[in-house]
């Protein structure tokens, strides 16, 4: 037996908006809206994954406990035009000579753009 990743659950209270925000930031495609669950397909069938924004009655309070981690060629200018789309930028941090940022999505979930390294 074994397990594998099939998708990300992110609980919000506008699932189709940010759905589509995720999609338009990561190149994904909406491929499901089923009411109060709309799936994202981020990448291709083999080695992609599934964004799953499901609709609940009220945010969760404080920081998510589980958060999505992107990298990019250039963090900094990614940061930048995810910023201008509407994502608020929460922290930069360095660790051993590591640098990320930390970013959060409309409905403030965090995530980070790490570099490719």
């Amino acid at each position: 037996m074994s397990l594998s990743l099939r998708q990300v659950a992110i609980d919000t209270t506008d699932p189709q908006r940010l759905a589509t925000w995720w999609a338009e930031q990561t190149g994904g495609v909406v491929y499901a809206d089923i009411g109060d669950f709309i799936m994202v397909g981020i990448g291709d069938k083999e080695t992609g994954f599934t964004l799953c924004f499901q609709r609940v009655e009220e945010p969760t309070p404080g920081k998510n406990r589980i958060h999505l981690d992107y990298t990019s060629d250039d963090v900094g200018a990614e940061a930048a035009r995810l910023v201008a789309a509407g994502a608020t930028h929460v922290a930069d941090h360095v660790n051993g000579g590591f640098a990320w940022t930390v970013l959060a999505d409309p409905d403030g979930n965090q995530f980070c753009v790490l570099p490719l390294e």
